[in-house]
C-alpha cells in the first residue's frame, strides 16, 4: 500500500467536509483537542527451540476525539469509525468545555519532508520466507559454538496510517513502517548458564535486516555477549568512576533525565528540573537533544500525534536548561511552543509529550583517552531494565555487560552490576565526553502512563565519576 491509498475516513465511507463538520460541533468551547484516526496491520514471528513457538497477524483502526479546556482534557474513541460513532463521542467530551480562550499553542504547521517510506513492510519477504529466515539463525548461532544451548530469535513489523483532524478543518496524513528483528541466545558451561541478545531495526522495511551479514552479525553479537558473560565474575559494591559505552547506553539518559525535561512533569512541578530553565544542570560541554527527524529512525516521525511536525529539540546546551519537549496542550499553559512531541500509543490513548529520538552530542576526547583517565571503574557497554523517580530524579539500572577498568586499561568482565545514581546530579559529575557518539541499533520502547511508544537513544563514550556500583561480589 502506498500514499496514493484512499483515506481513512474515505475507507470508512466519511467525506472530509462533513468529518470538519463534526470535530468543529465537537470542539466549538473548547481551547483545543482533534479528531485522531488510525489504521493499523501488524506481524509477529517468534521461533524458539528450534521451533516456530508464535505468530501473529492483526489489523486494527479507530479514532479518539480530544476536548481539550485548561488542564482538564475529555477523551473518547472507538473501533467504529463512522458519523454516529463521531457524534456519540462529541457528546462524551461536552463535561470538560468550559469557554474558548482563545490561547492556542500554534507551531510549525504542515510538512513535505519524508523521514520515511510509506510501503507496507510486511509483504516482503512472505512468511514462509521469513520462517526459513528464522529457522537459519537458528541452525547459524548453533553451530557457531558448542556452549550454545538456547535460540530465540523474532521478527516483528506494522504498517499504521494515522489521520489528524483539527477543527478549522486542516488534515494530516503520515504513514508509518516500523521493524524489528531480534536474536537472544543462551549458553552454557557445566551449571552454569548465561545470555546474550541484539536487536536491530527502524522505520523501513525488513530489507535492510534479512541480509545474511545483517542477520549472522545480530548472532554473532549476541553470541558474543553470551560468552563475555558466562566467563563474568561478581560484580564489586561501592563508588566507582564509570565510562558508558556508546549508542545503547544512552537509555540511561533516556531514562534518568529526558523523562524530566518533558513538558507536563516540569508544568505540574513534579520534575527534578522545574523551574531551573537558564541555568546549569550539568557539567560543561553536555548537550541534549530530542530529534524526531532522524530519516528511518525507529524514534522519528514527520509529524506527531497532534499533527504537529516534528523537531530537532535541544534540551541541555553546554550544560545548561534551555528546553523542554511539548505537546500542545503543555506548551500552552506554559507560554511555549510545541516542539513535536505530542505522542500517544494508539487510538485509544490521549497524547502528552513524549521523547522521540533522545541523544547526547559528541565532545571532544578520544575515547581510548576516557578509558584511560580511569585508575579503578567500570566500564558499562549495555543496560537491561531500569527503574526511575522523576521526580526525585533517582535511578537504578542493571548492566548486561560490563567490565572492571583497573589503570586504564580494561580488565575481566564482570556480572550484576547495578548503577546506582540521581540523573541531575550525575549530569553534573560527567568529566569526559568521547567524539564517538552512536545511534543504538532500533530497538527501543519507552513506557510511560501505561502508554509504550518506540523511541531512539544516542550517545558518545562517556565517563561519570563517583557512581554508586551495587555488586555481588
Amino acid at each position: 500500500m502506498s500514499d496514493s491509498s484512499p483515506s481513512i475516513l474515505d475507507r470508512s465511507g466519511l467525506d472530509l467536509g462533513k468529518a470538519t463538520s463534526l470535530v468543529s460541533d465537537a470542539l466549538q468551547g473548547a481551547d483545543d483537542g482533534e479528531l485522531y484516526l488510525e489504521y493499523a496491520q501488524s506481524e509477529g514471528l517468534v521461533f524458539d527451540n528450534g521451533r516456530l513457538k508464535a505468530a501473529s497477524f492483526d489489523t486494527n483502526q479507530g479514532f479518539g476525539l480530544r476536548a481539550v479546556s485548561g488542564e482538564a482534557a475529555g477523551y473518547a474513541h472507538s473501533g467504529e469509525i463512522s458519523e454516529s460513532a463521531i457524534r456519540r463521542a462529541a457528546d462524551a467530551v461536552q463535561a470538560v468545555k468550559s469557554g474558548h480562550t482563545g490561547t492556542y499553542a500554534e507551531g510549525p504547521q504542515g510538512t513535505n519532508r519524508s523521514l520515511y517510506s510509506d510501503v507496507s513492510p510486511l509483504g516482503a519477504p512472505s512468511f514462509a520466507d521469513k520462517v526459513k529466515l528464522l529457522e537459519k539463525i537458528d541452525a547459524y548461532a548453533r553451530q557457531k559454538d558448542d556452549k550454545v544451548r538456547q535460540v530465540s530469535a523474532s521478527l516483528a513489523g506494522s504498517y499504521k496510517i494515522v489521520e489528524i483532524l483539527r477543527a478549522d478543518g486542516r488534515l494530516v496524513r503520515d504513514i508509518r513502517p516500523l521493524v524489528r528483528v531480534s536474536v537472544s541466545v543462551v549458553v552454557g558451561d557445566g551449571d552454569r548458564q548465561e545470555s546474550g541478545s541484539h536487536g536491530m531495526g527502524g522505520r523501513e522495511g525488513f530489507e535492510t535486516f534479512v541480509t545474511e551479514d545483517s542477520w549472522q552479525g545480530a548472532v554473532d553479537e549476541a553470541l558474543r555477549q553470551a560468552l563475555v558473560n558466562l566467563t563474568a565474575v561478581p560484580a564489586p559494591a561501592g563508588t566507582f568512576d564509570v565510562v558508558l559505552g556508546p549508542g545503547w547506553p544512552g537509555i540511561l539518559l533516556h531514562e534518568a533525565v529526558g523523562h524530566g525535561l518533558e513538558g507536563d512533569f516540569n508544568r505540574k512541578g513534579e520534575s527534578a528540573f522545574a523551574g531551573l530553565m537558564g541555568q546549569r544542570v550539568a557539567s560543561p560541554g553536555v548537550t541534549v537533544i530530542d530529534d524526531g527527524t532522524l530519516p528511518g529512525r525507529r524514534g522519528s516521525l514527520t509529524v506527531d500525534d497532534e499533527g504537529t511536525p516534528t523537531s530537532s529539540t535541544t534540551l541541555i546546551e553546554d550544560g545548561i536548561l534551555v528546553g523542554y519537549m511539548q505537546d500542545r496542550q503543555n506548551a500552552r499553559l506554559m507560554g511555549m511552543t510545541p516542539t513535536g512531541n505530542g505522542r500517544r500509543e494508539s487510538y485509544a490513548h490521549i497524547p502528552m509529550p513524549r521523547m522521540t529520538n533522545t541523544i547526547m552530542l559528541n565532545g571532544e576526547a578520544d575515547p581510548a583517552e576516557v578509558l584511560a583517565s580511569v585508575k579503578d571503574g567500570i566500564y558499562a557497554v549495555s543496560f537491561g531494565g531500569g527503574q526511575v523517580d522523576i521526580t526525585s530524579g533517582k535511578f537504578v539500572f542493571s548492566c548486561t555487560e560490563a567490565y572492571k577498568i583497573e589503570n586504564g586499561v580494561i580488565g575481566p568482565a564482570i556480572k550484576g552490576a547495578m548503577l546506582i545514581g540521581n540523573g541531575p546530579d550525575a549530569l553534573t559529575r560527567v568529566k569526559m565526553i568521547g567524539n564517538d557518539m552512536q545511534l543504538d541499533p532500533g530497538i527501543g520502547t519507552c513506557g510511560k502512563q501505561g502508554q509504550g511508544v518506540p523511541v531512539g537513544v544516542g550517545q558518545p563514550s562517556l565517563r561519570i565519576d563517583a557512581l554508586t556500583v551495587g555488586g555481588t561480589a
